[in-house]
């Protein structure tokens, strides 16, 4: 079977891009930064989208939060038995955590109390306890923190251990036993796992207090009853389920994501002007080119089938290059101001690494928008100066 690439046109047109090449290099520049641009773009929104979806799977069924002055405010450990008493509650669980201020980074950790006697809420905190046997905690004053919190410290030389600063303005003197890593970054990188009676002594609480309780529900159907049930026990608390905080980060992530669509509709607008430009009108010395072709005994397919080759290696090349250069700027360098965009930018939070996500529909995409729109761009003008008599052409 003959093979209907001609190797000789390949040839020619490569020869074509060299004898332009200042002009072309330029189009492939432009071509790489629009792609890098968009593709980067698209890989930063699907790595936080998983980031937050699988955040969202491990958070708690219902949270009851006590208000006072419309702010957060202590619960009585006793309600907890009212509340494993409504039918349909399969467990609560009393909870002991908060944000510790650590002003050498001008960061905020999040502290979680925790009892490795009592089930826990989550499994990030069921494995992190036997990963880093979290039995003899309480004993040797020590405290399992993630990864991101470890570099925080040994940044500011605590290597060993952590002097907590307590309300009454006393140190308490805590060992790092451990470093913990959980499924996803968002939920572990900025936290302290401590002995609930160690995170009671630094939050300055009384040892009949809790932050707030989480609700197991039997039946996922059930949620919403049983939170209309416990709004009567508690008329005074906030109960949240795991479908209001879905909606409340899907909002935040929507608002961000308005922020990229900006982006991305001026990257494509930009593209499209190129583009237009390009298929508006052939250049005076590229007319000329098609005339000398056409009186050296080129047929119109021969001139349109080296245009083509010409529009797709430099198009197909600035795909190529563009798509590489996103994933090293996103997943190796972390996506340096763009990521900010959507994580925002605060002293008061710690980085985090981007989960490498790879969608084949964003390539495909980004692919149909800008390699077959190019060559449509270089393809089209020339057949317009390809079909005029070649006498016309070389005038």
């Amino acid at each position: 079977m003959k093979s209907k690439i001609n190797l000789y046109l390949i040839e020619f047109a490569i020869n074509s891009l060299l004898r332009q090449k200042f002009k072309n290099i330029f189009i492939l520049m432009v071509l790489i930064f629009l792609t890098s641009l968009l593709a980067s773009i698209f890989f930063i929104s699907n790595s936080i989208k998983h980031e937050l979806n699988s955040t969202l799977r491990t958070l708690p069924q219902i949270t009851i939060q006590k208000l006072k002055a419309g702010r957060h405010y202590d619960m009585n450990l006793s309600d907890v038995d009212e509340i494993l008493n409504i039918a349909g509650v399969s467990d609560a669980i009393p909870r002991v955590w908060g944000y510790y201020y650590f002003a050498n980074m001008g960061t905020n950790f999040s502290i979680i109390g925790i009892d490795e006697f009592e089930n826990q809420y989550k499994q990030t905190l069921v494995k992190a306890t036997k990963t880093n046997d979290f039995t003899k905690a309480l004993d040797e004053n020590s405290m399992i923190v993630g990864e991101g919190v470890k570099k925080a410290l040994e940044e500011n030389y605590y290597k060993e251990y952590f002097n907590f600063i307590k309300p009454d303005g006393t140190f308490k003197k805590v060992n790092i036993g451990g470093v913990f890593k959980a499924s996803t970054n968002l939920e572990s990188n900025d936290t302290i796992l401590l002995p609930k009676q160690i995170a009671l002594e630094i939050f300055g609480m009384e040892e009949d207090k809790i932050t707030d309780i989480v609700v197991k529900v039997a039946n996922p159907e059930e949620i919403p009853t049983v939170a209309s049930k416990i709004q009567i026990i508690f008329p005074d608390a906030r109960v949240i389920t795991n479908k209001d905080l879905e909606i409340s980060y899907q909002n935040i992530f929507d608002y961000k994501s308005g922020i990229f669509l900006a982006l991305f509709v001026v990257s494509i607008f930009t593209f499209f002007i190129i583009v237009y430009d390009k298929a508006s009108g052939m250049s005076s010395e590229e007319k000329r080119e098609i005339g000398v072709l056409k009186a050296l005994g080129w047929k119109i397919e021969d001139v349109l089938k080296e245009k083509f080759y010409e529009s797709f290696i430099i198009s197909f090349l600035g795909y190529i290059i563009g798509i590489l250069t996103a994933l090293s700027f996103v997943y190796i360098f972390n996506a340096p101001l763009l990521n900010n965009i959507f994580t925002g930018y605060s002293e008061l939070k710690t980085d985090f690494e981007l989960p490498f996500i790879i969608d084949y529909n964003t390539l495909f995409l980004i692919f149909f928008l800008t390699v077959p729109i190019y060559i449509a761009s270089t393809i089209i003008p020339s057949w317009r100066s390809a079909t005029i008599e070649t006498d016309k052409v070389l005038r």
